[in-house]
């Protein structure tokens, strides 16, 4: 006898739930808009300023960095290829794979990453207004968020 997969229904949003992707929906159009603004007074591109922003994790293989920013591989070595030149990065050999390129944040690339994240200023005023508790909450109710929306095993 075959089982008849069951459905689970997808919860209505309540007006509150509403109200609060509507914030985050400003609150992210607020950030880009500035991140953008801040990479362009770095003469780098949204893309490659996000890609060095990556790098502070460490050497990644390009293929992990297409994956993380959802873009084709193709854009991610234009990408790197510009930065390169600029002496933001370096591609490496993986040591496990001698295949896979890693790219590295070369310190000229890490100091200006560290400029751009610190030049953002959307946010340093309104959390400023929060109490130090509330933005601990605020941290822990978001960082929630985002596991969830990673889904099991992630």
């Amino acid at each position: 006898m075959d089982a008849k997969p069951t459905r689970v229904a997808t919860p209505q949003p309540d007006e509150i739930t509403r109200e609060v992707v509507d914030l985050m929906a400003n609150l992210v159009a607020l950030f880009h808009r500035e991140y953008e603004e801040a990479a362009a007074a770095r003469s780098l591109t949204g893309a490659q300023a996000k890609v060095l922003a990556l790098l502070r994790r460490g050497p990644m293989p390009m293929r992990q960095i297409a994956q993380t920013l959802s873009c084709e591989p193709s854009n991610i070595t234009g990408i790197v290829d510009r930065l390169e030149s600029r002496g933001f990065v370096t591609r490496q050999a993986d040591l496990q794979d001698r295949r896979v390129k890693l790219v590295a944040a070369t310190d000229t690339g890490a100091t200006a990453s560290e400029e751009l994240r610190e030049s953002l200023n959307f946010a340093r005023e309104p959390l400023a207004a929060l109490e130090p508790g509330e933005r601990t909450q605020l941290r822990d109710l978001l960082s929630r968020m985002l596991t969830g929306a990673a889904g099991p095993g992630a």
